[in-house]
């Protein structure tokens, strides 16, 4: 087993309480993680680092980076790696599991306790056919995209780091290895509840799960009458509010398997996710996903589909069809309710009307049809102006079909002035919802790029820049720019 060091450093005297622990080895495989030979540090998150109380600046002592490379278990730290199970593209894959991750335990920090996990870290007994390992190229990418939502104001798990070595990794081509520290409250997710409702001859590990995640993750259910149903209701509408959340700023995420799902309505496991570029609501980002399930356009009934995948994992613990089915029902009002409210803040509406859900399909149909890039489209809309004979070049120009635009602004034109809307204020209201800067995939493949050569400065700019979505920034005004020709060759897979 790794040596167990308590070394100075960041994590010195930090305290480990690791509930999840206590539900026993049903539930895991206790096991070190495996690490990776002479290990670097690639990226360092301050912004993740102050979530946790640690210094924003990256660590300088060696007992760090070995512990964030699964070099070395820090004292406190209880490696392990969980059991799941999962529907993978609406079929029933069985058992699943942590293959390339293990859970290094629970801090206790200013924002309550946070989980820490290691991504890439070696084989586990839920590896299956694979090595264990993540890369450098999908582990920038998981980082960057995590503390990018964060910055969104999109529930995310977080990235405090990435380490690096030279070992050789085999993907599509042999690449390098590298590990991701990933944060979050909890990494539950529906498999888990799936995994034992499919697995065990009894329901007494389901309730142990279901106890254990009321107690610490919704404590408000327990006074509920029939707590594991609340407990569906609230998960329902945290993941309808996700739902409009990836909708609003134009996220795909790629690969929602009920395994990627997060009991706490985060957005887990960063794959093969893209944000849009040219509008297109069929768009797939995951070169994967022949059938095109995970289309932009079909995530949120596809989530809902997820929400009836946990609530048949739970019904063995709620026994009523009727309950459970009435708790999912609350996802068919909250989802269109939160993604309204976000598309009327996104337009810059002070009010809600009837012909509101008219006015902004409007819009989203001109866009897909002329494949208006989705970000600067609402980022130049809030200089919309309402003044007579405004000619509103700046957004107009993004469409083929001028003539269409401006019938569809003549109506946005009234809507504002009904409203008594002031341009300028609407416009600062709007740039505080509709970021200037996402991470599209091509700035992601140029840090990719450079890091490859040993250079990750790119990296840490991104973050930087990121970090600051709704900003003007003119300095870094490129990286709100279209997308590059040679964009639309890059291909995400599940390999990422």
């Amino acid at each position: 087993m790794n040596a167990v060091v308590n070394a100075p450093g960041p994590f010195s005297g930090a305290q480990w309480p690791n509930r999840f622990q206590a539900l026993g080895t049903a539930f895991f495989t206790p096991l070190p993680p495996q690490g990776i030979p002479d290990p670097h540090w690639v990226a360092w998150s301050p912004e993740c680092a102050r979530l946790l109380g640690l210094p924003d600046t990256r660590p300088g002592d060696d007992a760090t980076l070995a512990a964030l490379s699964g070099n070395t278990v820090a004292a406190g730290m209880s490696p392990l790696a969980s059991v799941y199970s999962g529907h993978q593209f609406g079929v029933w894959a069985g058992q699943l599991g942590d293959g390339r991750a293990h859970w290094l335990g629970e801090m206790e920090t200013p924002s309550g306790p946070m989980e820490l996990q290691l991504k890439g870290a070696g084989l586990t007994p839920y590896s299956r056919m694979g090595d264990g390992r993540a890369v450098l190229r999908s582990s920038i990418r998981e980082f960057l995209c995590s503390e990018a939502m964060a910055a969104l104001g999109v529930p995310t798990t977080r990235a405090l780091c990435i380490t690096g070595s030279q070992l050789p990794v085999r993907r599509e081509e042999i690449e390098t290895a590298a590990v991701v520290t990933r944060v979050a409250p909890s990494f539950i997710r529906f498999g888990h509840f799936e995994h034992f409702a499919h697995t065990a001859e009894d329901a007494t590990a389901l309730k142990q799960l279901a106890d254990f995640t009321i107690d610490t993750l919704y404590p408000a259910c327990r006074d509920a009458a029939r707590p594991v149903v609340a407990l569906l209701e609230a998960v329902t509408e945290r993941t309808a509010a996700l739902m409009a959340d990836w909708q609003a700023v134009g996220f795909c995420h790629g690969v929602m398997n009920t395994d990627n799902m997060s009991i706490l309505g985060l957005t887990i496991d960063y794959g093969p996710f893209g944000f849009l570029d040219a509008f297109d609501p069929g768009h797939v980002c995951n070169h994967s996903d022949q059938q095109g399930r995970y289309a932009f356009a079909r995530q949120p009934h596809v989530a809902f589909w997820n929400l009836h995948a946990l609530a048949q994992g739970l019904m063995p613990l709620i026994g009523d069809s009727d309950a459970a089915l009435a708790a999912l029902e609350r996802y068919k009002s909250a989802f269109p309710d939160a993604l309204m409210a976000r598309m009327r803040a996104k337009l810059g509406l002070a009010t809600r009307q009837e012909d509101d859900h008219s006015l902004i399909e409007g819009l989203l149909e001109r866009m897909a049809a002329d494949r208006a890039d989705y970000t600067i489209t609402f980022r130049r809309l809030a200089g919309f102006s309402t003044g007579a004979g405004a000619d509103n070049a700046a957004v107009r120009d993004l469409f083929i079909d001028r003539e269409a635009f401006d019938a569809w602004g003549l109506r946005y034109r009234a809507r504002l002035i009904a409203e008594h809307s002031d341009d300028t204020g609407r416009a600062l209201r709007m740039n505080r919802v509709n970021p200037k800067y996402v991470l599209r995939n091509h700035l992601a493949e140029i840090a990719i790029r450079q890091a490859r050569q040993g250079d990750f400065t790119e990296i840490d700019r991104l973050r930087q820049i990121l970090a600051r979505p709704y900003d003007e920034q003119p300095e870094w005004s490129a990286y709100a720019g279209f997308p590059p020709s040679w964009a639309t060759q890059i291909e995400v897979s599940c390999s990422s």
